[in-house]
């Protein structure tokens, strides 16, 4: 594909620009990913919601924590916030006219589905980048609608999301398939190959909510402003963690053994009351992790979790690595191995892990790999020679708090 260069002017965000709160967000939901995915690659002799039963009181309670916490929860806050990216793209370079607009988001939904189809093919079949760039090309035809027409389309994708149904991750008791653990490379490309597809183009339906509340929020700059917008915050991150929480106890609890498996007319609404309940999660997270920015400095902790949200795509795919080693069979083969704590604990070591490694870069004043390949391919045109996390050409003044740009 050739790409007709767009305006010398038309840029990414520059390091020194970007606003603590969403990249905070970014970093801290890298660990919820790490956790929601890790789990579903275990095996055991009784399967439900992703977690293996029968272990011990301990895996249990992780299993729970996990459940009412993270499963259902990270990938919405994850849709929200590059809802959120794509109306600063949108802002950042609207002078420049719509056709403009409409090229770098097509850009980065290509950039985004051909990395996350490697992705899925090689390492993890479950990723969700290809999804992503999917759900952005399809979301190019929200972002000049007007707000009453976001918020109505992010309203119905909600209520489709809690209608009755029994095909839900959190309830699920199909274990591991061969996607996830194959026996061989020519089963592995050749399943993947057909579950890709799938969540690439299914996937989308169940993030069109979380993306259009973050369009939304994104015009009003609500993360990145939060001491102009702390009373709506706090309202979302009360109400939306508390309806999490509370919402997830049915699954959470059938997934540690607490009760026995029930009929299916209960089921039907076990697990979409999880899933939509965790939407509201994922928006509550957020809220809090935004309003919490606001009292905290960014240096040291704070500053490195911060930088993983910065190269959040580096850091992401750096993960599927780990996952493709620990638990494939003709490698570790760790998948009968490791209990639901082991796991748990090697997701949280592989996020610090990517905490360590952003911190460097941004020590030195690199940026993630990724995020420079899917800049110079969004953008057409090479950044000119700056000194490290100086803005480029085009780009706001340092100091203008900018959210960086989607992932």
């Amino acid at each position: 594909m050739t790409a007709e260069p767009l305006p010398a002017t038309a840029s990414a965000t520059g390091l020194s620009e970007r606003a603590l709160g969403p990249d905070l967000a970014r970093g801290v939901m890298l660990l919820f990913i790490a956790l929601a995915n890790s789990h579903y690659f275990l095996l055991g002799e009784r399967y439900v919601g992703g977690f293996p039963a029968g272990g011990s009181r301990v895996d249990d309670a992780v299993a729970w924590l996990v459940s009412t916490f993270v499963d259902g929860r990270a990938f919405p806050m994850f849709g929200l916030l590059f809802g959120y990216g794509v109306a600063h793209i949108v802002r950042r370079n609207a002078g420049f006219g719509s056709s403009v607009v409409d090229q770098i988001l097509f850009r980065r939904s290509l950039v985004l589905i051909v990395i996350g189809v490697l992705d899925a093919l090689l390492f993890y079949a479950g990723d969700i980048l290809a999804m992503y760039g999917v759900l952005l090309f399809v979301g190019i035809l929200l972002v000049r609608r007007s707000d009453a027409a976001v918020l109505a389309v992010a309203a119905v994708f909600f209520v489709l999301g809690a209608l009755p149904s029994v095909d839900s991750l959190s309830i699920s008791t199909a274990g591991p398939g061969p996607e996830a653990l194959p026996p061989d490379l020519a089963t592995m490309f050749s399943e993947r190959a057909a579950i890709a597809t799938i969540v690439a183009l299914v996937g989308p339906i169940g993030f069109v909510c979380p993306f259009a509340i973050g369009l939304w929020a994104g015009r009003r700059r609500i993360l990145e402003r939060p001491a102009e917008h702390r009373v709506l915050l706090r309202i979302v991150a009360a109400v939306g963690i508390s309806a999490a929480v509370l919402g997830a106890q049915p699954a959470a609890l059938l997934v540690t053994g607490a009760y026995e498996r029930p009929a299916d007319d209960v089921l039907e609404w076990v697990g979409p009351l999880h899933d939509a309940t965790g939407v509201l999660g994922g928006f509550g997270y957020a809220a809090l992790i935004c309003l919490v920015a606001t009292r905290l400095r960014n240096r040291g902790l704070v500053a490195a979790v911060a930088a993983v949200g910065q190269r959040s795509m580096t850091c992401y795919l750096l993960q599927s690595p780990v996952w493709f080693v620990a638990f494939t069979p003709f490698l570790l083969d760790l998948a009968d191995t490791l209990t639901v704590t082991t796991t748990a604990l090697l997701a949280i070591g592989v996020w610090a892990a990517s905490v360590g490694l952003a911190e460097w870069m941004r020590r030195t004043g690199r940026r993630g790999p990724f995020e420079t390949l899917t800049r110079r391919f969004t953008y057409a045109v090479r950044p000119v020679s700056a000194a490290p996390g100086d803005s480029a050409p085009g780009s706001s003044a340092p100091g203008s708090s900018a959210p960086g740009s989607a992932l």
